[in-house]
């Protein structure tokens, strides 16, 4: 395995300009295009400032768009979803290229396999221009997911694409999409298959307390022996609810869980700090207590994971053929969840009931 010198990484702490209330799919694909283009002049201006050793930038949550807020999924994948080849993920490029970064983000994704349809998606481009990594969300209340349409998504694509991990000269990489770092089973995949840091592109509350996913991504780190570099926004413009509501708390984080540098409020190159991904190898080379891969014992849990609590395939029809639900569809799919947590005794049959 090739030795990896350190590096900077930064959580470019951006903000989002929503493109929810532009007239019509020209307007918001020329505001994300917009947009795109301001962060590329951020990150050049952050590497000028921070300097040449910044080789890794991690951009927030859906950073070009915002979210969908109530726009039914066609409507939304017209507007304000990527074509995997498309000129948004050109644009991205470019910058990658110019400034001689990897770039990490997350968007709205298009999949010509799945149509109507969009994903929640957060990628890797290099410094070539090249995206080398495409991660789907995998959990997500309001939004499809490769597990909707679960059976078509593997017979096209295969399982590594659920769970993708990057080999570059800046180590393992791989994507955590927002509130996915609560689910340990997902970081835990992907450290399984070899990551080594983990990009988390996030949209979430700031505050200046400690929030569940603020703990969870010190956790993450410790549980996997990884490095976490996590980009919250610096809140989102465009829409009804107050702008800094998801703002601050961008940071990269050690495999012990300290926080090596942290971002305030507002837009901001703050936290940026030097990466050494061969202190993850040695740490994980190692047999003590502390190498918590080494020691999993991965037979004890799959009974407990067999079934379903949230079923797979509900976007797929009898034909197993991908349809578009109706937004209503998610809070439906959300019942079918605690129902099954009554089933297995988890929730008493009579919680949330009265």
């Amino acid at each position: 395995m090739n030795t990896v010198a350190p590096y900077t990484a930064l959580a470019l702490q951006t903000t989002c300009p929503a493109v929810n209330g532009m007239p019509d799919t020209a307007s918001a694909r020329a505001q994300m295009r917009a947009t795109i283009e301001r962060v590329g002049r951020q990150i050049r201006a952050a590497k000028a400032f921070v300097g040449p050793d910044v080789k890794l930038v991690v951009l927030p949550e859906y950073f070009a768009s915002s979210y969908p807020a109530g726009e039914a999924l066609p409507l939304w994948a017209e507007r304000a979803a990527w074509a995997p080849d498309g000129p948004e993920y050109q644009a991205v490029g470019e910058i990658a290229v110019a400034q001689s970064v990897f770039i990490s983000g997350n968007c709205y994704e298009t999949d010509v396999h799945f149509p109507g349809l969009y994903f929640q998606a957060s990628f890797i481009v290099d410094p070539a221009g090249a995206t080398i990594l495409r991660y789907r969300r995998l959990v997500s209340m309001f939004a499809p997911t490769p597990h909707d349409v679960w059976d078509r998504y593997l017979s096209i694509y295969g399982l590594d694409a659920v769970f993708p991990v990057a080999d570059t000269v800046l180590g393992r990489l791989a994507c955590i999409a927002s509130e996915e770092i609560l689910y340990p089973e997902i970081a835990r995949a992907l450290a399984l298959r070899g990551a080594e840091v983990f990009l988390h592109s996030t949209s979430e509350v700031g505050s200046p307390r400690l929030t569940p996913k603020d703990i969870c991504k010190r956790a993450r780190a410790v549980e996997n022996i990884a490095w976490v570099v996590s980009a919250n926004s610096a809140g989102i413009t465009g829409l009804d609810f107050p702008t800094a509501s998801t703002d601050g708390m961008s940071k990269i984080i050690d495999p012990k869980g300290e926080v090596r540098a942290e971002a305030g409020y507002g837009e901001s190159m703050v936290a940026n700090a030097e990466i050494d991904v061969m202190a993850v190898r040695r740490a994980r080379a190692r047999p003590n207590m502390a190498n918590t891969l080494a020691r999993q014992r991965l037979e004890l849990f799959a009974a407990g994971y067999a079934g379903s609590v949230y079923p797979a395939n509900t976007m797929l029809a009898a034909d197993g053929q991908p349809f578009v639900p109706e937004r209503s569809h998610f809070m439906a799919q959300m019942q079918r969840g605690l129902a099954a947590l009554r089933e297995r005794g988890v929730l008493p049959a009579e919680a949330g009931k009265g």
